[in-house]
């Protein structure tokens, strides 16, 4: 293989993309870039503050105060948002209810690619999100674009949020999902599209080890 290898996958929300990604990065011994949870670190941080989402300046002067960093834990990766540990209260209903909003915002989106493209110039990495291979990462080695039944990714999704939130609905996870694929399709900055050469995997009926044998395919065959 040879050195500074992108691996760009994108794909509809509660897809699985972290999943595999991180999965994908450590069996090849890249890093993984979370970058969904850096737009979600954006907007935690939004939120706190009570950043006005049509005001260009708030927006500009909370950009210049925010710094995400990753860190490995346990064989996870971790996110800070100026040294704090967010990688908990960023997969909360508030944060998830807003990020498609925030993540549509020129300035931020403009931000946090420059943060990911620096990131992907000096190492191999695995980066999910929307857009890395079509806006952050054109010319990635590898693409790949994730789908699955909507009602499969609904139930994902509420299996992990009712943990941590019992009186969330399935009904209720099943809406933001359709409110974030309708944002995510049809906004003008780096709307989520298909890049042309990415490959399609669609996990509905696969398990973990079964996507992750068809990506690790791709990558050795690239």
């Amino acid at each position: 293989m040879s050195n500074n290898i992108v691996v760009a996958i994108d794909g509809y929300s509660s897809c699985g993309k972290s999943t595999l990604a991180k999965a994908l990065a450590k069996k090849l011994h890249f890093i993984y870039v979370d970058s969904g949870a850096m737009y979600r670190a954006v907007t935690l941080y939004f939120l706190r503050n009570n950043i006005d989402l049509n005001n260009h300046q708030q927006i500009v002067d909370a950009l210049a105060h925010i710094h995400l960093n990753f860190h490995s834990r346990d064989y996870e990766t971790h996110i800070t948002l100026n040294d704090e540990e967010v990688s908990d209260e960023i997969r909360l209903m508030p944060v998830s209810e807003n990020v498609s909003t925030v993540s549509a915002i020129h300035e931020v989106r403009v931000e946090m690619v420059k943060q990911q493209q620096r990131m992907g110039k000096s190492k191999n990495i695995v980066m999910d999100g929307r857009d890395i291979g079509t806006a952050v990462f054109p010319n990635a080695s590898v693409k790949i674009f994730m789908t699955a039944d909507p009602y499969v990714r609904a139930e994902r999704r509420y299996k992990e949020l009712v943990v941590k939130n019992p009186d969330i609905s399935l009904e209720e996870v099943f809406e933001n999902l359709a409110h974030r694929d309708y944002q995510d399709t049809t906004r003008k900055e780096s709307p989520l599209v298909r890049a042309k050469d990415a490959i399609i995997l669609d996990n509905t009926n696969l398990t973990p080890d079964e996507q992750l044998a068809f990506a690790l395919a791709k990558v050795n065959q690239d």
